[in-house]
């Protein structure tokens, strides 16, 4: 796989990925503020954030993001790091998203 098509990969899977108190994907609701290849194209790493600091399901929501990235084939490692800088607030969320929570 090219690292356009991992990247597009990335993104596809992260899409599944809801926090269960809100109905819209972590990747729309801009929570993912990274994605990162190695130069060898097998070690993912990923910079994420929640909605807030003391989210219930941080722990769900980090773990679902990880198994789900793993399964792309030809990666040997991803790392998926909880990073609370800069903070998350909802300009951050696409449109689709700001659209489906009705803040449009």
């Amino acid at each position: 796989m090219s690292e356009l098509e991992i990247q597009e990969r990335v993104v596809e899977l992260l899409r599944t990925v809801y926090d269960p108190e809100i109905p819209v994907n972590v990747y729309d609701l801009g929570l993912i503020y990274r994605i990162e290849l190695n130069e060898a194209g097998d070690e993912l790493s990923v910079d994420m954030t929640l909605t807030a600091p003391n989210c219930p399901a941080a722990d769900f929501i980090m773990e679902d993001v990880r198994q789900k990235l793993e399964t792309i084939d030809g990666l040997k490692r991803v790392d998926v790091n909880l990073v609370f800088e800069p903070a998350w607030d909802k300009d951050m969320m696409s449109e689709e998203a700001k659209l489906e929570l009705g803040m449009l």
